[in-house]
Order: C-alpha cells, then structure tokens, then sequence
C-alpha cells in the first residue's frame, strides 16, 4: 500500500452518505466530516485513508463495473482478518463490513489505521543496515509461518475454502479468470494449462493461504524490524502453505523496477537480504519440514496464477475501472511471468 493521493475519477465515493452511515452504525468520530485520500499502491480493491477529526481509518471496497467471477470478496478479506485478531497473526482491527451497496454503490469494509512502514521494494532502499534488513526478512518469514500454524477450525474458518485439493482447484480458477480476461493468446500460459494439471505433487496440506503475501503487503513498526500487520487479503482461503512460500519467493526471480520490484540482479548478500535458499530453510525449520521436493512446481505454479492475475487487471484497465493509473503497464506483463513460469516448469521435469 503506497502513499496516499488524490481520489481518481473512477474510484470518487459519496463521502457525506458515507459519513451519514458510518454514523448511524456507531462511528461518532465521523459527525466532524471526512476527508478521503486513495492509496495508488494496489492493483484490485480500491483502498482509502479516512482521515476524522479524531482518528484515522482505512476503507476498502469492490471496484466499480463488471467484474471477474468470484474476484474483489471484500467481504472474504474481512472475515479472514477478524478471525486472526484473536491470534498472534498482525492484522489490523476489523470494525465494519457494509454489504449494503446503496450506500457508496460497493461493498466496503472500515478497518483500524496501523502507522507504520510499508516497504517500497524487496531490497529495501530505505533501510540503512544489512543487519535490519536480514531481521526484517525473518521477521516476515515468522510472520507466513505463524500464519500457516494456525489452527484455522477452532477460529471459525473451517468453512473458509474446501480443505482439500487446493493447488488442482486454483489451477481450474485460475486458467478460467484467464480464459475470461484473455484478448489475445499467450502460449506460455496455454502450455502451463496443459502442464500443471499433468504434475501436481502428490500429498496435501492445509491451512491459512493468505494468497499475496509479499514485504510490500506487510506494514512494519517504524523503528523496529517487526511486522505490525499483513494486508490485502483477498486472495486468501484455505490452502496449501507451499503455494503462499513459493509466491513469497517470486521476487527472487523477478527484475528489479518500478513496476515489479523485484530482487532482479540485486546483490542479496550485500544488502543482508538472505537468499532464496536459506529463506526456505528458514522457513522448513520454524515449521518442521526436511525440505521442499516439488520447489519448481510450486514456483511455476504461482508464476502462473501471477500471470492470470495480471491479465485481470489488464481487462479492467481496458474498461477503465482499475485501481492504479499503472494497470496498464502491469497487465501487459503477462507473458513475462507466464514465461518465466513454463520455464521452472521445464526444470521440473
């Protein structure tokens, strides 16, 4: 989530109806007016600062328009983080769902403002030493494995997604949420249609999935290298943790730059970062694991499911409702993960 800005065009909300509710549900702070700013960060829900005379909050909302089938579950986002407040999971305070569409013309929910840091890029450019960077990365890797060790039955989500068959069904979701925004073919992606399926690892596991979990969803104390919240959980469910690492560990294998962030050619040692290996190995240890045999899988697979995504929001910024002025550029990245996908996919072979 990135600084915030002006509202755009597409996202504008009725702020005094907006306020009006709000008030009417217990939100006294809201009587002095609001004034609403848009975070540019995100590339799906529209997300905004709500800024009282008291407090700060947060609101997030479905887009407007068309949407993709089962994308933009505002109301999945909150459920999943107002079971997790009553565990070691950081997340921000859920305070209200509104499903009532006649109020801003979208679902939204209103959730606590974390102050904190949120990191612009993996490496970290703000960070002055190797030794904070190293302990911010294992702090966001004990952050993903206390996450996946949550008992998610005794908090009331044992009916959050099918427990079982996860990668084989997001494979299924996946390949049609790419089928239904496609506007022209990508071979890489039709060949990891077709592989995929053919190789899912044998066995199955359980548990949270947050589905996007990465250093820039993850809001950290201003001073301290400790997280304080995870955000944008619209992709989570209950799924396989292996998904959620290897999507952790994408920016390994990305180019650094304004659009992808990713580690690129970045010298990891010199920074502190720790590499993609001992980042795994750290993460086997916190949860009892030997190892990772299916690793190229696992990689292929969420490369693909990125590349699905971004098609997504290639479909919305050709309609004119996407979240960031930079959907475009984004959405046309595409057939370079899907590529790079199909090629882990080779080495797994």
């Amino acid at each position: 989530m990135a600084i915030p800005g002006p509202v755009t065009e597409a996202h504008r909300l009725d702020e005094g109806a907006l306020a009006a509710h709000l008030v009417e549900r217990g939100f006294p702070d809201f009587r002095g007016g609001v004034a609403v700013q848009q975070y540019q960060g995100g590339q799906s829900n529209p997300t905004y600062l709500l800024e009282t005379p008291h407090r700060r909050y947060v609101l997030r909302k479905k887009p407007p328009g068309r949407l993709l089938p089962s994308a933009h579950l505002v109301e999945r986002e909150y459920r999943v983080m107002k079971a997790l407040g009553s565990t070691d999971v950081p997340v921000p305070e859920m305070l209200h769902l509104c499903e009532d569409e006649r109020v801003i013309g979208q679902v939204f929910f209103l959730m606590e403002h974390v102050a904190g840091r949120v990191p612009t890029a993996p490496g970290l450019p703000e960070v002055e030493s190797p030794d904070e960077r190293a302990a911010i990365y294992d702090a966001m890797n004990d952050t993903l494995a206390r996450l996946h060790s949550v008992d998610y039955g005794a908090i009331g989500l044992s009916d959050f997604g099918k427990p079982t068959d996860y990668v084989a069904r997001q494979i299924a979701r996946w390949t049609k949420q790419y089928e239904a925004a496609k506007h022209e073919s990508i071979p890489a992606m039709e060949r990891l249609i077709t592989w995929l399926p053919e190789n899912l690892p044998p066995g199955d596991e359980t548990t949270i999935a947050h589905g996007d979990f990465r250093l820039d969803n993850l809001i950290l104390h201003p001073t301290e290298p400790r997280v304080l919240a995870i955000l944008d959980w619209e992709l989570s469910t209950l799924g396989h943790p292996l998904a959620d690492v290897a999507f952790n560990c994408m920016t390994y294998h990305l180019p650094e730059g304004p659009l992808w962030k990713g580690l690129g050619e970045i010298d990891c040692e010199v920074l502190g970062i720790p590499s993609e290996e001992d980042y795994v190995a750290a993460y086997c240890r916190r949860t009892g694991r030997d190892g990772i045999p299916d690793w190229e899988f696992f990689m292929a697979f969420g490369l693909f499911r990125l590349a699905s995504i971004c098609q997504g929001v290639y479909a919305r910024a050709l309609q004119g409702n996407a979240s960031s002025e930079n959907a475009l550029e984004v959405g046309e990245k595409a057939p370079m993960l899907a590529e790079a996908g199909w090629a882990f996919a080779r080495t797994g072979r």
